[in-house]
């Protein structure tokens, strides 16, 4: 066995180009993907838009080789090609970044490029290893430290590590899927900038698929939109307006129109203080260190931050689920401490992220889940001694028609419904009935473009109904759209605050990456 490697590493590639040719994708009686034609030529930057469930990651599993296509062909640079696996795909010079990252934490950034090899040495030479690499890196747009552990890499060095992974590999042809969503937007802006410029020099070629217009109408050159598994349209960015786009993603459907923003008064009164809190993050190792964070009636302020920079930890603080060393909550003017008589008392709501998995009990049914608030009440307000079956039914089927959780009935359990309907569910249970205070978190996460909108919707209603809102998000269109007030969250601290009509994104992204 050869204990040095001595194959030469890939040199800047020439970039390669795939059609797939009337692509189709069974799964029993479902098509998931109805005789797909997309172009992306070499050296192209192709984006691919559509909902959850449009066959987006059917396709690109199709021409990767997770999936076999029922029908259909795929040619790389003009020629039809069979692709039974990944390796297949690697063979050709195709690649796939994913949206959750797939390096090891614990090894550095060398080490995780070293063993993605397919055939990596027994005794591995670190001091040729790390002298091939530096050349390498040299030929790459992105400057990364390989001599790290990838687990102190900010979201956006993992990002950028993970595209390095896939050209140390020598692909040539990029799947990027939403591969923006942990960046800030200098960040992403940066990021795909980057990869944009290789596309131009020929040496890669990128299909994206995104949810963000602006990412689209900036770096693509071109664009296919899938609904419900059909090629709904394409073409160049440029020539299809944003609005044409949104349209072909979801039909002729209304979209539920954003409330108008009503003025906050002045005089109302602060429905939430956090005052001089101080609690270990998840690690234990650092502080939250919340100084002063006010929420008034009627206004939403936005937390802008990227992930892990305790935005968890300060939601888990005004949830009761993380004990405070120092300082303290108050709502509507008194000490807070979460407990569910407080908590009714105050008309909190809370919507967490992954609701299914934080604001559900997946097993039990979707009746079930949408009584948690109010099963143990009776109607006078008393406490109730029996369960209330026929009640609890008649009252789901009311939340269910109103809110249009599409399920195939109030017994089903609700880790059956789809992610939409999941996060329509627990709005139905968080915001029907008087709330005084709103507690939201990455509320549009992975949903699609109607089911965002409707969501969104929603909240403005409470907050126009003179809810306090706060609301966390990693996705600062949304906290543009939504917010009164934007405030960003930086290793654990609020650092900066900003009028969200007259915010600079800008200095909001440089505060997010640590620049204050």
């Amino acid at each position: 066995m050869s204990t040095i490697r001595d194959t030469p590493l890939p040199q800047a590639g020439k970039a390669v180009g795939i059609d797939t040719i009337d692509m189709t994708m069974r799964f029993g009686s479902f098509t998931a993907l109805d005789h797909v034609s997309i172009k992306v030529p070499a050296g192209s930057f192709h984006a691919l838009l559509g909902e959850n469930g449009a066959g987006k990651s059917t396709l690109v599993k199709c021409i990767m080789g997770f999936y076999h296509a029922t029908a259909g062909s795929l040619s790389v640079d003009g020629r039809e090609v069979a692709i039974a696996s990944p390796r297949d795909a690697a063979s050709y010079g195709l690649g796939m970044v994913y949206q959750h990252f797939t390096l090891v934490p614990s090894l550095t950034g060398a080490e995780n490029l070293v063993i993605s090899r397919a055939e990596v040495p027994a005794i591995i030479n670190w001091t040729k290893e790390r002298k091939d690499l530096a050349a390498f890196m040299e030929r790459m747009p992105f400057q990364i430290s390989l001599d790290r552990p990838v687990s102190e890499l900010a979201a956006g060095e993992k990002q950028k590590l993970e595209i390095v992974k896939q050209l140390y590999l020598g692909r040539s042809f990029l799947v990027l899927d939403e591969p923006t969503s942990v960046l800030t937007p200098a960040e992403a802006d940066e990021m795909l900038g980057l990869v944009r410029g290789m596309t131009q020099r020929g040496e890669l070629t990128v299909l994206m698929i995104s949810h963000k217009f602006h990412e689209v109408t900036k770096f693509a050159d071109a664009v296919s939109i899938l609904r419900r598994g059909k090629l709904v349209g394409s073409g160049k960015v440029g020539e299809v307006s944003t609005a044409e786009m949104a349209t072909m993603m979801i039909g002729d459907v209304k979209l539920a129109e954003l409330d108008s923003r009503v003025p906050t008064p002045q005089s109302v009164k602060p429905v939430l203080k956090v005052e001089q809190v101080k609690a270990p993050d998840r690690s234990g190792l650092k502080t939250i260190e919340i100084d002063e964070l006010i929420v008034h009636a009627g206004e939403i302020v936005g937390i802008a931050g990227i992930s892990g920079n305790g935005q968890k930890e300060l939601t888990e603080i005004l949830a009761g689920q993380r004990p405070t060393e120092t300082g303290r909550v108050i709502v509507n003017g008194d000490a807070y401490r979460a407990t569910r008589p407080e908590t009714r008392k105050n008309n909190v709501r809370f919507i967490p992220e992954e609701p299914l998995q934080n604001a559900c009990a997946p097993r039990m049914t979707v009746s079930e889940n949408l009584a948690f608030r109010t099963f143990d009440l009776k109607a006078g307000g008393k406490d109730a001694i029996w369960l209330n079956k026929g009640k609890m039914r008649k009252r789901a089927a009311a939340l269910i028609f109103d809110f249009k959780v599409k399920t195939a009935s109030s017994a089903s359990p609700i880790a059956a419904l789809s992610g939409g309907n999941v996060q329509r569910a627990v709005l139905a249970r968080e915001l029907t009935g008087k709330v005084d205070l709103l507690i939201v978190s990455n509320p549009c996460f992975g949903l699609d473009f109607s089911a965002v909108a409707e969501i969104r919707a929603r909240i403005m209603k409470a907050r126009n109904a003179g809810a306090a809102v706060l609301l966390l998000s990693e996705d600062l269109d949304e906290l543009l759209e939504m917010s009164d007030r934007i405030m960003v969250i930086s290793e654990g601290r609020l650092v900066y605050e900003t009028p969200a009509r007259s915010a600079d994104i800008g200095v909001i992204g440089a505060h997010m990456a640590g620049h204050h």
